[in-house]
């Protein structure tokens, strides 16, 4: 009778077994799919966190640079345009600053003969020092070249008038200065002949080298 009984109640234990798989597998699952949602959200925050961080370090790199840039400026104001010093000593030259430009002035004497627009052998090696100066200290400045004569009539030289005569001076300037690798763009002539002349006849011929920021 006992046996019976037993045999009568298996069955139902089974199924009570099986059952209780079902829901184990059921939750398994379930875990499973909450632990890969998890994980694609963890990915997800992973590569939000890694441009975030790309945008922070372009942003950073983009700030060194303006610092960088901006403390160059700020080298070239202190030792630039404020600074005539850096042509101190070259030969037949003379500086003097007004606002943001500075003036180099250089006899025509040093440079030319009387009369004449070709440059001397030896007026070379104050242009060559001046360009220097120029290159290295206002990289990319506006330069005009000024041409001033004295007041005497033109009467040998060919020379139509004076203001010829400055353009054409500051003209040989211009083109050495360019072929020691100053930026043609960056360079005009002007020639004012003899209307700002000084108080002499010797400081009247010479031409100006005007630096502007």
């Amino acid at each position: 009778m006992r046996m019976k009984h037993l045999l009568a109640v298996g069955p139902f234990a089974l199924i009570a077994v099986l059952a209780g798989c079902d829901s184990t597998t059921d939750k398994m699952s379930l875990l499973e799919k909450e632990n890969s949602e998890l994980r694609d959200q963890l990915s997800q925050r992973d590569k939000a966190l890694e441009a975030a961080n790309s945008d922070l370090r372009e942003a950073n790199r983009m700030m060194r640079e303006q610092e960088i840039m901006f403390d160059q400026e700020l080298t070239n104001l202190a030792g630039g345009v404020s600074s005539p010093n850096a042509f101190e000593g070259i030969e037949g030259v003379t500086t003097s600053v007004s606002g943001r430009e500075v003036t180099v002035t250089v006899a025509s004497d040093v440079l030319f003969d009387s009369g004449r627009t070709s440059l001397k052998s030896n007026a070379k090696n104050s242009l060559n020092q001046v360009a220097s100066v120029i290159n290295s200290r206002y990289p990319g400045r506006s330069v005009q070249v000024i041409g001033h004569t004295d007041s005497d009539p033109i009467r040998r030289s060919g020379h139509k008038s004076n203001y010829h005569l400055g353009f054409e001076r500051g003209f040989a300037v211009r083109e050495y200065l360019i072929s020691r690798g100053i930026d043609p763009s960056n360079i005009s002539i002007t020639s004012y002949g003899p209307d700002q002349s000084l108080g002499s006849k010797s400081k009247s011929r010479r031409v100006e080298i005007v630096v502007a920021e």
